[in-house]
Formats: C-alpha cells, structure tokens, sequence
C-alpha cells in the first residue's frame, strides 16, 4: 500500500512539474516583449476622454481602464520624438471633451513632435455633429493635415460662457441662501443669491472668455497661415459646412477613413505599420524610468479632507489632503528625491484641508526638496492654495487660475418647511448653538461669527499669497478679491511664473534639482501607486499601514514588491459640478466660476 501511495504521489508530481513547464513555456513565449516595427506610425484616438491620473482605487482603475492619461499620452509623445522607428503619428478626433488646458497640453506635445520632423495628420467625421466642436477643432490645428468626412461639419461657432442662476426657484419654494463671501468677484454663490449676473461677476467672466478665445484664434490663425481677421470672421459665420470649411482653409482635404489612413502610409513609405500610442509605450525602451529622481505628486479634484476618493458613478474625483500629505512625507523621507513635482487640478473645496497641504509644500522645500507646480484645467480658490507656497508655478495659458478669496454660509428652507407642514423645535444649551442649523437663519450675534469666520480667512490666504509669491500684501488685495484669471493672465500679474504644462514643469524641476538638461530621470508617483492586484488585496485583507509615518512610505521595500506586482499585471495584459458639496461646510473654497 505505501509503495502505491509513493508512486501515486510520484506521478502527480510529474504530471505537476510537466504542467508548470508547459505553463511556464506558454507564459514566456506569451509575454515576449514586441518590437516597434521599423517604420511605425502612430495611432492615436482623441474621441476618449482625457483624464489626469488613474487614482490608485480598484474600481478607479476598472473604470478606466479605456481612458487615456494626460501624462502617459504626452511623455509617450516625447518618447517618440526621438525614435528612428516613429515616422509619424494619426490621431482621430471629433467630439471629445476637454479642458482648455488640457487641449493645449496635448496640442503642444504634437507640435513638438513635428517640430522633429515627423509627420502628424488627424481625421474627424465631424467636429462636433451639431454641437460645438470648437474646442476638437482647437486641438486638431496642432496637426501638420486636417482631414474631415466629406458630409462631416465643423461645429466651431465661438466661445459661449453660460452661468446658472437658481434664485428665482428658491425663492419659489421658499428656500433662503444665508451665504457671504471675500470678496465681490467670488462669484461661486451667485447662482443662489442672485438671479443674474453681478456687474463683477460679468467682468470676470468676460476677460476670462475673451482670454481663452484670443488664445484659439492666435492659434489657429497661426496654424493655418490665415489672418486673425479670417479666423475671426470664419468663426462669426460657424458653423462651417464641409464645403465651407475646406474653401475657408479650416480643413485641408474632404474624405473618408480608409482614404485618410491610406495617405499616412504612401507619406510614411513602403512597409509602414500603424501602432496605437499606449501599445508603443508598452513595448519601446520608457522615458523617466532612470536617473536622478523626481516625484510626482497628484493633487486632482475637489479639495476635501481625510484620503483621496473616486466615485465610481460620476467619476469624480477628490483631493484628500492626507493622501496628498502623505505623498510629499515620502517625497521628503526619500533621500533619492531631487525635486517634488506636484500636478494640480481643483476648483478648491475645504479650507482647512488645503492648509493641511500649503503645509507641506512648504516643510518639502524646507528639507531642501524643491517644489514645482503644474496646474491642469483649473486651479482655482483651494487648488491654488496648495500651490502657492512652490518654487516655481507653471500653468496653461488657459489655465483658470487664482479666484483668491472665500464664500461660505447655509441654505435655510424654513419656509418650504411651512408651506409642506413640517416643523421643527429644539432646547439650546449655548447662546450660539443653533448657528449649523439649517432649519432657522442666523441670528445678528451668529451672522458677525460668521463674518468674523470668512475675515480670518481671507487675511490668511492673501498673507500667504504675498509670502509665497514675494509680492507686496497691498498689490495681492488688489488682484485677489476672489476673482479667477487665465494662466496667461495670471502670468503677467505674478501669480503664475511659467506658460505651459508637465513637460515645462519637468524642464524645471531638473534645474532646481541641478541636474543637467539633457540626462533622463525617474519620475516616480508619490504616494507609490499600489496597482489594481495590490489595492484590490488590501481591500480583501484590511490591510492598513501601522502608523501614519508608513502612509505613502517611500521603504524602498515596500516599493520594490509593488513595482513587481505592477510588472505581472502589466505582462498578464500583454498576454490577453462643480463637484457637489453641502454649503453647510464652513468655510468653503469655490471654483468661482
């Protein structure tokens, strides 16, 4: 019996071993790195949303899977720039939706990308298809062809800045905004206590449009070879027919899919072969993975406190401060570190949560780790805040920027409460307790807490602006006011250094680091993305660090496994309303727009 048992168990030994070898022979032969062809042609599909970091979540990452990321996109770009291998890039596009600064991010990397001698040609059905396809239109005048379906139209009509007011409807079902602010162009309240728009809300809102306009008609007129004055009176006849579009220059050739790709490959030569952009950065040799070490950290979304979230239903995204508090203390811990370089994209939100990370900002470049910021789409209230105290500020030339000021307040439907028969009573026990309630107004004596609230605020974040941007307090009561400026704008009174995005960013993150212009660097996310198999395994295991030193640990033992697991993921790949916020919170940093 026990020599039965022995051989039996032998057998399934062998069997296990041959059934591992030939796993592991697929596995291998499987997982083989591919070579970029050698005559690629990129590809590249600009219907999909854009966005400017995967958060380290699982169902994030599930989500977006399909997305792609701003800055994998632009450094890929860069990457290709210099590959022999890369003869030129198709880019489809036509309806997608995206930020000013994001279009000029990724206009800028194609440009760059010419500008080695490459070739970068974009097809569109229609820009728009009945909509307003002026900012695609936008990003496509970063390419050397314009190509459009014939029946296609190009939906470039202008710039339409449109605010909702809700006054009137409260008033109706008898809902009274009890809101104040710092000070009158901090217009982010206006939709609930007035029912249109202030004299200084107006302002604002025009040299922002007429800002962000100018911009594209410079653009386009430059791209195109037209005059402004062309540019300018095409747009007021928008939208273009097909036809129209193509005798006013605006596209360069009318036809169809398989004729546009077959243009790219007699341009690109014999044996040419497309490659879609996030295949190419699997597969050709990474840029920023080597060298003298930056971090990257990510402030995205609405500023709030405690941990960063995603909400798998909208997509939003928020700024946690202990997230982003923890990355810049493993930035800083980490003696490999050079220079810390922090995106930022936010409309603002919590006060205090945006203090948590000025300060951190500001203990980085204590420790000697200079600090740059680039800013996305917005950084705007709480998401300048957390920048302002940077070495250096870098954003887009349409970047909403600044909006330097404070609202806060209660929504009180006491009346609505009565009209419905509901009614409330309370005992008190402190002369101000009732002041969060949202069932009564304040009292004169809450009303002046409240002023007193937003005053200390206002003082604090203005003393901070002139500290961190070295300008005089008198010349930041000026320009603060809460009102929101272009980064073009912004640039020229003080609040912005650098015109541009990531790749500017990095440019200067290497000069405050000293290190050389010309060497490569590894640019490492902080605090470290985890993965989807990670943080799927913590979720399952409740697996939460020891102390609140070990968030976002920059051990580099810690990182190592995470990096191997990010590396199984990735071969196992290859083988197959602003954002809403009760206005209870005080106090309460708005986008202002």
């Amino acid at each position: 019996m026990r020599g039965l048992i022995r051989r039996i168990l032998t057998w399934v030994g062998a069997v296990a071993v041959i059934y591992l070898l030939v796993v592991g022979c697929i596995f291998l032969a499987m997982t083989r790195k591919k070579d970029v062809p050698a005559k690629t042609i990129l590809e590249l599909d600009l219907e999909h949303e854009v966005i400017e970091y995967p958060p380290d979540d699982p169902t994030a990452k599930a989500a977006g899977s399909e997305r792609l990321v701003l800055h994998d996109l632009t450094i890929t770009l860069e990457r290709a720039e210099s590959d022999p291998k890369v003869v030129g890039l198709v880019a489809r596009i036509g309806a997608s939706k995206l930020g000013v600064a994001t279009i000029q991010e990724i206009r800028d990397a194609i440009v760059r990308f010419r500008k080695k001698g490459k070739f970068a040609l974009v097809f569109s059905e229609t820009f728009g298809e009945f909509a307003n396809g002026t900012g695609s239109y936008y990003l496509a005048t970063g390419f050397d062809e314009v190509w459009m379906q014939p029946s296609g139209d190009v939906g470039i009509a202008g710039l339409y800045l449109e605010s909702p007011f809700l006054r009137g409807v409260l008033d109706k079902v008898g809902v009274k905004p009890r809101l104040d602010h710092r000070k009158e162009y901090k217009n982010a309240m206006n939709m609930f206590t007035e029912k249109s728009m202030t004299p200084a809300q107006r302002e604002a809102m025009t040299k922002i449009g007429d800002g962000i306009y100018s911009q594209m008609v410079r653009a386009i007129s430059e791209s195109r070879k037209l005059t402004v004055e062309e540019v300018r009176a095409a747009i007021d006849k928008g939208p273009l027919l097909g036809s129209e579009a193509l005798t006013a220059r605006f596209v360069d050739k009318l036809g169809y899919h398989d004729e546009f790709y077959a243009e790219a490959k007699k341009r690109a030569g014999q044996g040419a072969q497309l490659l879609y952009l996030h295949k190419y950065r699997e597969r050709a040799e990474p840029l920023h993975k080597k060298g003298p070490r930056i971090a990257l950290i990510y402030g995205v979304g609405g500023v709030a406190r405690g941990k960063s979230s995603f909400d798998p239903l909208s997509g939003d995204v928020s700024m946690g401060s202990d997230t982003v508090a923890a990355g810049f203390r493993a930035a800083i811990a980490d003696k490999d570190v050079k220079a810390i370089l922090f995106r930022v994209s936010s409309p603002g939100g919590s006060y205090v949560a945006s203090d948590v990370v000025w300060q951190e900002v500001g203990r980085a470049r204590k420790a000697g780790k200079p600090v740059v910021v680039s800013m996305g789409n917005v950084a705007g209230s709480g998401g300048y805040f957390v920048a302002m105290a940077a070495d250096k500020i870098v954003a887009e030339p349409g970047t909403i920027t600044g909006s330097i000021g404070v609202l806060g307040g209660k929504m009180v439907p006491s009346e609505l409460w009565e009209k419905i028969g509901l009614s409330f009573e309370a005992v008190q026990f402190g002369k101000n307790a009732g002041f969060f309630s949202m069932n009564r107004d304040y009292t004169p004596e809450e009303w002046a807490r409240l002023q007193a609230w937003l005053d200390r605020v206002y003082e604090d974040f203005t003393s901070k602006v002139a500290q961190g941007r070295k300008l005089d307090k008198q010349r930041v009561l000026e320009i603060a006011k809460g009102r929101v400026w272009t980064g073009e704008d912004a640039k020229g009174i003080g609040l912005v250094d650098e015109l541009g995005g990531l790749h500017t960013a990095l440019t200067l993150c290497k000069q405050l680091g000293q290190i050389a212009d010309a060497q490569d660097v590894e640019l490492k996310t902080y605090p470290h993305d985890k993965g989807a198999l990670k943080a799927i395994l913590d979720k399952l295991t409740h697996k939460d660090p020891d102390s609140s030193d070990k968030e976002g640990s920059a051990v580099r033992m810690q990182m190592q496994s995470v990096d191997t697991a990010q590396k199984i993921i990735h071969t196992a790949r290859q083988m197959g309303l602003y954002g809403t916020r009760e206005v209870l919170e005080m106090p309460l940093l708005g986008d202002g727009l």
